[in-house]
Parts: structure tokens; C-alpha cells; sequence
């Protein structure tokens, strides 16, 4: 009778036991869930989310660029050099104008954004080189032509018509008040055109 009645308690620490068990698993577990704070990305933070070209602007193709301003300059290429970092809500809402830049001009103009995070301090520098026009401030843009001469270079949000403007001038188009909207077809929107075929 005592085996009996010692088994039947050892069944039943045995039980209790992991009844204990899962219920602390289950609070750890709970308790995780609660203090973690959650991974949001905002435009409208200074906190760091990862490139801003393919967070914010949806285009990844930007960074690194495929050549440098030394590069650019040599072969007479007008560029725009596009100074931020990752970490500013400013050029968090910066990056779709840079994008927007690429998609009229990219075939045409090199464009360059440069964390400001890779330009060494105290360092003097060519003008060939970025480090050269850093002002100190993000966004910074700066525009060259064909011949490397600074067409413009301003701090803060430059707005996209703005540059437009400039680059107008340096490839000899019509202001925008007098040109036609060329107006580029969504990759999503269907072409009437094969239907007919």
C-alpha cells in the first residue's frame, strides 16, 4: 500500500511540476512580448532605419553610385552630389526627390549621394572630390555641369523643380513653362497596343 501511495505522490509532484514549468515559460514568454519595443520606421524621426533610398524612396539603385565626381567630371558629365545621412527625418524626406532626379535625368546625369558619415574632418580635399563642397548641413545639393562648374549648391530641401531648372539650362531644353509634360507610363499600366495584336 505504501508503494501505491508513493507513487501516486510522485505522479503528482511529477504534474504539479510541469504545470509550474509551462506556466513560467508562458509568463517569460508573455513578458518578452510586452517590453519589446517594435521596429517602426518614421519619416518623420531622426532615428536610423536603414538606407533611406530603398526605406523612403523605394529606390536602391542610388547607393552606392556607379562613379565618383572625379570620375563624372573627367568625362564631362554634368552630376548632381546629394549629401545626407541616414539617420536625418530631413533627408528621410529628401530621398523620393533624389529618386525623382534618377527617374527624368539618370540616363544623362550622374548622381551621387554622399553620406556625410564618410567624409573624413579636418582633411583638405581637391575639388574633385566631394569633401570639397560639404558645407556642414543636410540635405545639401550641388550641381555641376559639363565643363565641373557649380551651377548650384544649396542646404535643406531643394525642391525638385528647382533642380529642374538648372539642369534645363545645362542640357539647352525648353523652361518648363513652355514644354510639354512628358508623362511616363506606370510599369503596372496595360498597353492597349498589344491587345490589338
Amino acid at each position: 500500500m505504501n508503494s501505491i501511495k508513493w507513487l501516486f505522490l510522485q505522479t503528482q509532484i511529477i504534474t504539479n511540476w510541469r504545470r509550474l514549468v509551462s506556466k513560467c515559460l508562458l509568463l517569460l514568454v508573455c513578458l518578452f512580448f510586452i517590453t519589446m519595443q517594435p521596429a517602426l520606421a518614421g519619416i518623420k524621426d531622426d532615428r536610423y532605419d536603414g538606407n533611406i533610398f530603398v526605406v523612403y524612396a523605394g529606390n536602391g539603385s542610388l547607393v552606392p553610385s556607379k562613379e565618383t565626381l572625379a570620375q563624372t567630371l573627367a568625362k564631362h558629365k554634368p552630376a548632381i552630389v546629394t549629401f545626407y545621412v541616414e539617420d536625418s527625418s530631413d533627408c528621410k524626406q529628401y530621398a523620393p526627390v533624389v529618386s525623382q532626379m534618377q527617374a527624368f535625368y539618370g540616363q544623362v546625369v550622374e548622381i551621387i549621394p554622399i553620406s556625410v558619415d564618410t567624409i573624413l574632418p579636418d582633411q583638405t580635399y581637391s575639388p574633385t572630390e566631394p569633401g570639397y563642397y560639404y558645407s556642414g548641413g543636410v540635405p545639401q545639393v550641388v550641381i555641376f555641369d559639363q565643363l565641373g562648374k557649380v551651377v548650384l549648391n544649396e542646404k535643406g530641401q531643394v525642391p525638385f523643380e528647382e533642380i529642374d531648372d538648372k539642369l534645363r539650362v545645362i542640357f539647352d531644353l525648353l523652361p518648363r513653362t513652355e514644354s510639354v509634360e512628358l508623362r511616363r507610363r506606370s510599369p503596372k499600366e496595360f498597353s492597349s497596343q498589344l491587345e490589338d495584336q
